[in-house]
């Protein structure tokens, strides 16, 4: 078995964020596969069983989303070499998309998070690009304003990618899938489609037990 861990925060007000991508990924995944409509809330998580890949959503909020993680990893018996995390990436331009197999944390505290718990930096991930060389805000306020109209186009075409991505994840090796996936390739801005809200409305308290 193995998990995908789409990173983000719960509640509404963080829906539509730069800063819950992850979240949207595993609701676009679940879209284009006709993956479960209900999850079960375990493990301070919402999790979707899609054919025994697991679809994990941390309820934690970003920065403790390592205590999720490491309740799912031992609730389900999986080793981190078994994970795959989604998440937002500050340090790739709009519209890129990079899978590396480990490394450090840089500035995304809900990597560090996981890394810290689990005790390991060998865990794959796919990092989603949302930075914008215009900007103006800091960094928090960055990633936690909504995602405005001009660039939603842009993270749906990559969003797909990475959701085809995910799908390979469950028996192609990680080395394939970097090979196939991995790109350069920037698109264009367009307008907004429609592609879900990527929330919860449920929310667990850290620590909750599975």
């Amino acid at each position: 078995m193995r998990a995908v861990i789409g990173l983000g925060n719960p509640g509404e007000e963080y829906a539509l964020s730069r800063h819950n991508v992850g979240f949207n990924v595993i609701d676009l995944y679940r879209d284009v596969f006709k993956g479960p409509s209900k999850g079960r809330l375990r493990c301070s998580s919402l999790i979707y069983d899609a054919d025994g890949l697991l679809l994990v959503k941390p309820l934690t909020y970003m920065n403790a989303s390592g205590d999720a993680v490491r309740a799912v990893v031992d609730a389900y018996g999986l080793d981190p070499k078994d994970l795959l995390v989604v998440y937002d990436e500050l340090d790739l331009p709009l519209g890129r998309m990079r899978i590396v197999p480990g490394g450090g944390a840089g500035s995304h505290k809900g990597v560090r998070s996981i890394l810290d718990r689990l005790g390991t930096e060998d865990i794959a991930r796919v990092k989603v690009g949302i930075e914008d060389e215009r900007r103006r805000q800091d960094a928090v306020q960055f990633v936690l304003a909504p995602i405005p109209p001009q660039e939603w186009s842009v993270l749906v075409d990559v969003m797909k990618r990475v959701v085809n991505a995910v799908d390979a994840f469950r028996d192609r090796p990680l080395d394939w899938i970097m090979t196939r996936f991995n790109t350069t390739a920037q698109p264009r801005p367009q307008a907004r489609p429609d592609v879900g809200n990527g929330s919860s409305n449920a929310s667990v308290p850290p620590g909750s037990g599975c």
